[in-house]
């Protein structure tokens, strides 16, 4: 924040000590949702605070599908456990996703749930299959899509105060990338340091257009 930002601040707030609480109130509450809206679409557009960009997720390798079926009861403990003969199939973590033949689509199942695998017989290697391709959408899509919105990025405000951060859960999520802190990216990985994409920042822009908004209420 600039030295001519710091010094409009001092006189927002003895403008903002010059209305009653309820007014302030008010003012504070749409500023804190003028900053909500702003942050949410600055962080959909993956910049941070001073314009640059988050750094990019780690390509992640496409896994090889398989070039033949398998046939297994699932799932595991089951009274009556289902048959299942998949087709053009890829493992990958504790999933094993491919067509399922019975279904006549792609199918997920997780791979230690498998009650038992059984033997191909020749003829069921050449049923009809539909083909496995892993899209990737997931990892091209922007990141923190669900943290940004209303439900996890809140906004509020007393007749002391304006704020925004996030809710529960999300709030530990985000620490993570604000901070570039250490984390589990799956519950049995191992830890690895996340990149800081700063998720929450106020821009000059953002603290101008707040002191307008101010100034437009005592001025209308």
């Amino acid at each position: 924040m600039t030295e001519d930002f710091a010094e409009l601040e001092r006189i927002a707030g003895a403008l903002l000590r010059g209305i009653t609480p309820p007014e302030r109130r008010r003012v504070l509450r749409a500023m804190a949702k003028d900053l909500q809206r702003s942050q949410s679409a600055r962080i959909g557009r993956q910049q941070n605070p001073d314009g640059s960009a988050y750094t990019r997720r780690k390509a992640k390798p496409a896994p090889r599908p398989g070039n033949y079926a398998v046939k297994f009861l699932y799932p595991k403990g089951a009274a009556e456990p289902r048959l299942v003969l998949m087709k053009s199939w890829a493992h990958e973590g504790n999933l094993l996703t491919g067509f399922d033949v019975e279904a006549g689509g792609i199918r997920s199942f997780f791979w230690d749930k498998v009650d038992r695998w059984l033997p191909i017989e020749s003829e069921e290697q050449n049923k009809g299959a539909g083909k496995y391709r892993r899209k990737g959408s997931i990892r091209r899509a922007a990141m923190f899509r669900k943290l940004r919105n209303g439900r996890n990025l809140r906004a509020g405000a007393t007749d002391r105060e304006a704020w925004i951060g996030f809710a529960g859960r999300a709030s530990e999520i985000a620490s993570v990338s604000q901070d570039g802190l250490m984390d589990r990216p799956a519950a049995k990985a191992k830890p690895v340091r996340y990149a800081r994409r700063t998720l929450l920042g106020v821009t000059d822009a953002e603290a101008g257009a707040m002191l307008d908004l101010l100034l437009r209420h005592l001025n209308p």
